[in-house]
């Protein structure tokens, strides 16, 4: 017998970036192209997950992030957020700005690197100061995966793309990308409400597609949306989706086109 349900979906940008506050770090870093988060950042993504585990009646079951630094400790702060044992339904003033004191329970969210959410690869993205001359970005998933809380990574996860895009993909082929990835994502786990962390042009991304008529103008650090979808469960796993429909935003500054 079928049944329907909904599923929602979360799509996030990443909170403050370091080389912002500090110019010189691209100078003497490693890996200029792959900054990490300021400390405004780590404790913006860190509310961040406070007040959208406040504000949703739905479970997260499952956080795919950008496999870039600066997203990952995105993901760890809201994980951390969303994973609190405490209670804290009917409390004032439950936001803090510490993640450090914070108990979790790693069984509530599981995490996985997805490459597809990552960075446009291109110059209008990566300053080409910091780009990497040969186009190889050196990421490390294990020393990643090893910044998440532990016990929420699932690095079973088949991801969607299995490895980065070509460097110097074209503005049109990133904004593609996103759209197909948080599909896939989505018919991939249709029965679970998603979080994806990603970068600014992935939530402009998402955002126009959803909304047709409209052309983001800014997303600012932790900028979110929210969209849902109708899933009806049929017999030997199998589904039929409806159409995501759009239905909240915070941090999106957009434009009639």
């Amino acid at each position: 017998m079928a049944t329907q349900e909904n599923q929602n979906v979360i799509v996030m940008r990443h909170g403050d970036r370091l080389d912002n506050f500090e110019e010189l770090w691209v100078m003497k870093a490693e890996r200029p192209w792959d900054p990490p988060l300021h400390q405004d950042g780590k404790i913006r993504a860190f509310c961040t997950g406070q007040k959208i585990r406040s504000s949703i009646d739905f479970p997260i079951h499952r956080v795919f992030v950008s496999p870039f630094h600066r997203c990952v400790q995105t993901a760890a702060e809201v994980v951390r957020a969303l994973c609190d044992v405490a209670d804290h339904s009917g409390e004032s003033n439950v936001l803090s700005s510490n993640s450090d004191s914070v108990i979790i329970d790693p069984s509530k969210v599981k995490v996985s690197i997805e490459y597809g959410l990552c960075e446009m690869l291109n110059l209008v993205a990566v300053r080409a100061v910091a780009a990497p001359k040969d186009g190889d970005f050196k990421f490390s998933i294990s020393q990643y995966e090893s910044e998440l809380p532990a016990g929420t990574v699932d690095n079973t996860v088949e991801p969607v793309y299995k490895k980065l895009p070509e460097w110097e993909e074209s503005l049109e082929s990133a904004r593609a990308r996103y759209v197909e990835v948080v599909k896939a994502l989505a018919d991939k786990y249709p029965s679970e409400n998603l979080l994806l962390v990603t970068h600014g042009e992935g939530i402009g991304s998402i955002f126009t597609e959803l909304n047709k008529d409209a052309t983001v103008l800014e997303v600012a650090y932790c900028g979110h949306l929210y969209a849902k979808r109708s899933i009806q469960s049929g017999e030997n796993q199998s589904f039929t989706a409806g159409e995501f429909i759009y239905k909240k935003q915070t941090g999106i500054i957009s434009a009639a086109k």
